[in-house]
């Protein structure tokens, strides 16, 4: 597949056109570096979830209820504390103040049960091939997934994917991050953490909605279409986008190589 995409130029000296600096290159995960059906994972990961605490009195139906309503909240955080605070704040006023003493098990299961997801979730080697080969060009690499997961989650999946977390300058999760997708101020958030003009980076995501918001700020963006999620059936040729060597053509075209 040959992805429609313009080159992103901007005028340098002169009045010439010349590709943009690119400084850092910043990936989701879920659908992303790590194929999946979102809806189908999210299913598996609560079914896991629900038979961990139901021997504990937890409802099933109420537990799953709690953690969307505590997911929502994470969405709409607006920058007031962490989103790890406002997960379980949520949560508590929902279950009451003592659930709080249930977090080192929910730890536990993203340590254990939760790796069996692992199964639903597919595996491509172009992920960490591409990886690589931005690290060997002297690019910086970040992980900007959305932040409603505890670290212990995160890193899971990005092993998954057969990377390893201390590839990444950053990984965003619910304990470091205020904001989530598809607020354009968790991107603020990321560059301000890395240093970067967003002018200087590119998003690579696979959810129109989600990832290609980073453009608000003047950030170049790439939809990988491998498990493309857009709700709102946006037009997509208004976005270079493709399949992960359409991906890696753009980006040698944004490193000038």
């Amino acid at each position: 597949m040959n992805a429609p995409y313009s080159m992103n130029l901007s005028n340098g000296k002169n009045g010439k056109n010349k590709p943009n600096t690119t400084t850092a290159v910043l990936f989701d995960l879920d659908g992303t570096l790590l194929p999946m059906d979102q809806d189908f994972f999210v299913k598996t990961y609560f079914k896991y979830l629900a038979e961990k605490f139901a021997p504990i009195g937890y409802d099933s139906k109420t537990l799953i209820d709690s953690v969307w309503k505590g997911t929502a909240a994470m969405v709409n955080n607006n920058g007031s504390g962490l989103n790890s605070d406002v997960f379980w704040k949520c949560f508590s006023e929902i279950h009451g103040e003592k659930s709080l003493d249930d977090i080192p098990l929910f730890e536990d299961f993203y340590r254990n049960e939760f790796q069996n997801a692992k199964a639903v979730c597919g595996f491509n080697p172009l992920a960490a091939k591409t990886i690589g080969f931005l690290k060997e060009n002297g690019v910086r690499v970040v992980l900007a997934t959305n932040p409603i997961f505890p670290a212990v989650a995160t890193e899971s999946r990005i092993r998954w994917a057969g990377l390893s977390p201390d590839i990444f300058e950053l990984y965003t999760t619910y304990e470091n991050s205020s904001y989530s997708k598809p607020n354009p101020a968790y991107y603020t958030e990321i560059l301000s953490k890395i240093n970067c003009a967003p002018e200087e980076c590119i998003m690579v995501g696979n959810d129109v909605s989600e990832d290609m918001a980073a453009e608000s700020l003047g950030m170049r963006v790439f939809l990988l279409t491998d498990c493309l999620i857009n709700r709102e059936g946006k037009d997509i040729s208004l976005y270079p986008h493709g399949d992960f060597n359409d991906l890696m053509d753009y980006l040698k075209t944004q490193l000038c190589l």
